[in-house]
């Protein structure tokens, strides 16, 4: 990394600090157990990930991956349809996969959570009432038994890079888990819901539209408050509150 012209800090909050340096990203997690996940996750997907380069807790050291993200929460993706069809295609490979040997969030863990965000957005005052029940039905569609498979946990559009209409790389896998399949497709298809059906062409299966109708509201009314304590602006064109407004 010698004769680097700059660090670029490419996030920065309370939970992990991430630098890149040339062709390297330096994560530093506050929680080292979600390392732990991150360096365990790489190494068994069946999928292309970042090369690790070293780690000296608490950094980790990765190699940049060749391409670029599919898109960016809040703007239209530039991708191709075929691109979009090959993420999908990855990411049925991942839940194919067989499952990591830790376990993931529990169904009661999640409804839990959606309720004390909903209380805590309404009485908070960050949201109307009647928008946070109106997606408070819609989540309710997510919250049912599923067969567990190797989720990424946090398929942000941002962690899928293609280039051209290849997937060269799927990056952040410190909440990968046991869940639910539809999740992980929600998750990518957040604020980019026109891009859903190319998603599933490479994806493979049919799949229950309005179960990741309900992840995209339930997502975002959990995801707001750390949105928010964190630095964020969920109310940004194309975010969390333009996704739960179309809801209505």
């Amino acid at each position: 990394m010698a004769g680097v012209a700059e660090v670029e800090v490419v996030v920065a909050h309370k939970a992990r600090t991430t630098l890149r340096v040339g062709d390297v990203f330096l994560k530093i997690d506050a929680d080292q157990v979600l390392t732990d996940v991150e360096v365990d996750a790489m190494a068994i997907a069946p999928i292309p990930t970042p090369e690790i380069l070293w780690r000296k807790p608490p950094v980790l050291a990765i190699a940049a991956v060749p391409g670029k993200a599919l898109g960016r929460l809040g703007e239209p993706s530039t991708a191709s349809p075929a691109a979009w069809a090959a993420a999908g295609a990855a990411v049925r490979r991942l839940h194919d996969a067989p499952l990591p040997p830790w376990p993931g969030r529990r169904l009661d863990e999640i409804a839990a959570q959606l309720d004390g965000e909903c209380a805590w957005l309404v009485t908070s005052g960050v949201l109307p009432a009647d928008l946070v029940n109106r997606n408070r039905e819609v989540a309710e569609a997510a919250l049912r038994p599923w067969k567990p498979v190797f989720i990424h946990g946090d398929l942000q559009i941002t962690h899928v890079f293609v280039d051209g209409d290849e997937v060269t790389g799927v990056i952040d896998w410190s909440e990968a888990a046991r869940g639910d399949a539809l999740f992980d497709l929600a998750i990518l298809t957040l604020g980019h819901e026109e891009r859903l059906d190319d998603l599933l062409a490479g994806y493979g299966t049919d799949v229950d539209v309005d179960v990741i109708r309900g992840w995209w509201s339930l997502r975002s009314l959990t995801a707001i408050r750390w949105l928010v304590e964190h630095g964020f602006d969920p109310a940004s064109p194309g975010c969390e509150f333009d996704v739960l407004r179309a809801r209505m």
